[in-house]
């Protein structure tokens, strides 16, 4: 979005510089020719008065070649801008990827047991993604942003006879998975912005609507994305909601300090405007949109982010956010033979990050440091169950997880734009992020109870608009329930190597994955 309002801003800038000119040349270009017309008249017979008018003839083409190049330019910039108070970007992906699963236990089979395969995959999942960016700066304080997605397998998806359609459509990652062919809203903003706040200089922005909050901070690396918001080692979802930053720079000299404050709403309890119906097939009539007390309260997040250092070179960062009513299925009792009842609230939980970061190794020590970006982050996770329910990842008992997470980017040093990434991630048995959207079809990384391992090269084939990029991701999982919800139902961290030695265990062995890999191809398209 930001990329989009720069390069909207350059050309009305040069809109205003080209016409100008313009004008300037045309009457230059008026003059010229009227001197040129009492030249004639007069028959100037000095020799040194026809040179001079020759040169002036020259100038006077030189003149119309600068004034219909200036014509064209403009013709064309009104061309692209067409008066619209709304600019529109593309960024279109199609990608095939190759997924491959090594399971806890075998699968059963009819009639014989669990005595199946004990491996699933996919040799070429191909899917298409489609951003379509919105743009529109009112005014130096005010902007609107928002993006539509698409974001489908090919063709169409099987699945019809699968019963529940799973959660690829909730509200929090409905536009990160391949699922339909539906365009949704990704984004859409309001952008306040100004360079003091009462009085001092405190440069703040303020925002609300359906923020970006997905491919935040340390993730983008290999998404190759700006950076939105979040840090991406423990929030990485959708969500409606607000923020604030304010900057502190100019008033403590500290480079790159802000502060900023977010809000939102992952889930509302409200009823249906009309009329609902229940797990059993049975209709209700309730007041619209009133709080209705069975159903699962509003879950919300408070946060901060806080940057005590950033001078382009190094940064720390840190983020702190508390969710309340988290989720999870309502699954029963018997985790061998689990039946779906919907969702319940199970709890809260706090979270915490921080990282550091280096753009550039060393002060000119070669060009390849220079080029390189290292970065190491820690992150922490606190349940809060809920005392009268399921409990939280297992137990009804306060829980700390734990991860951390390292990367490295390089220059390729044999093309101009191609960089080399490897990263590597270990979470304990109960650790547990909010990273449902992340961008890796096996399963966020990041979430991993256990070591992921991931290398990449991305480069560019023409200028800055199509790129390419191959993948591999590798999780080796310790524990169960890496992508599950935060109850006990598809949270709890059942260590795999007690799955794999207990028979009674077998039907949920089964379908828990040990091992997984997906590797990648991409081609994409920006402007």
């Amino acid at each position: 979005a930001d990329e989009t309002s720069d390069r909207l801003e350059a050309m009305q800038a040069q809109i205003e510089t080209l016409q100008e000119e313009l004008a300037t040349l045309k009457t230059a270009n008026n003059i010229t020719e009227d001197e040129e017309a009492d030249e004639t008249d007069e028959q100037v017979s000095d020799e040194d008065e026809e040179e001079e008018d020759d040169e002036e003839a020259d100038d006077g083409d030189e003149t119309e070649e600068r004034l219909t190049d200036l014509e064209d330019q403009v013709s064309e910039i009104n061309r692209n801008t067409a008066g619209s108070h709304l600019k529109f970007g593309v960024d279109f992906r199609t990608a095939v990827d190759n997924l491959q699963y090594k399971m806890a236990g075998k699968a059963y089979v009819k009639d014989q047991g669990f005595v199946g395969k004990d491996t699933q995959s996919n040799d070429a999942f191909m899917t298409n993604r489609l951003w379509i960016n919105m743009n529109w700066k009112a005014t130096d304080n005010i902007s609107f942003t928002g993006q539509l997605a698409y974001n489908k397998a090919y063709g169409y998806r099987s699945g019809f006879n699968g019963g529940y359609p799973g959660f690829e459509t909730f509200d929090w990652i409905t536009n990160e998975n391949a699922y339909d062919d539906t365009v949704r809203v990704r984004s859409a903003y309001f952008f306040l912005r100004n360079d003091e706040m009462f009085g001092a200089a405190l440069p703040w922005t303020f925002s609300i609507g359906r923020r970006p909050s997905t491919n935040g901070h340390l993730i983008n690396l290999r998404d190759d994305d700006h950076a939105a918001s979040p840090m991406g080692h423990n929030i990485n979802v959708e969500f409606d909601g607000a923020s604030a930053k304010i900057g502190f720079e100019d008033v403590t000299g500290i480079e790159g300090m802000y502060v900023k404050f977010c809000a939102g709403r992952g889930g509302t309890n409200a009823n249906a405007k009309f009329f609902t119906v229940d797990q059993t097939g049975t209709p209700s009539v309730a007041a619209p949109y009133a709080k209705n007390s069975a159903d699962i309260p509003d879950i919300d997040l408070i946060g901060a982010i806080f940057v005590p250092y950033d001078d382009g070179q190094y940064s720390v960062g840190t983020q702190y956010y508390y969710a309340a009513n988290l989720i999870d299925a309502d699954m029963g009792t018997n985790p061998q033979q689990p039946t779906f009842n919907g969702m319940t609230d199970v709890g809260n939980m706090h979270a915490l990050t921080a990282n550091f970061a280096i753009n550039g190794i060393g002060d000119e020590w070669s060009d390849f440091l220079d080029d390189t970006i290292f970065f190491i982050s820690g992150a922490w996770s606190i349940t809060d169950p809920k005392k009268d329910g399921q409990g939280m990842l297992g137990t009804t008992d306060s829980k700390t997880g734990s991860s951390y997470w390292i990367g490295l980017q390089t220059p390729s040093g044999f093309s101009e734009m191609g960089r080399f990434g490897l990263e590597y991630n270990h979470g304990d048995k109960y650790w547990r992020s909010i990273t449902y959207a992340e961008d890796t079809n096996i399963g966020s990384k990041v979430a991993a109870r256990g070591n992921a391992f991931e290398a990449y090269y991305t480069d560019y084939l023409i200028e800055d608009v199509f790129s390419f990029q191959i993948r591999y991701t590798y999780i080796d999982y310790d524990y169960s329930g890496s992508n599950g919800f935060f109850g006990s139902a598809t949270g709890t961290p059942y260590k795999i190597s007690d799955l794999q030695n207990n028979p009674q265990m077998a039907g949920l062995a089964s379908v828990t994955v040990d091992k997984a890999q997906d590797i990648r191809f991409y081609l994409r398209y920006r402007y």
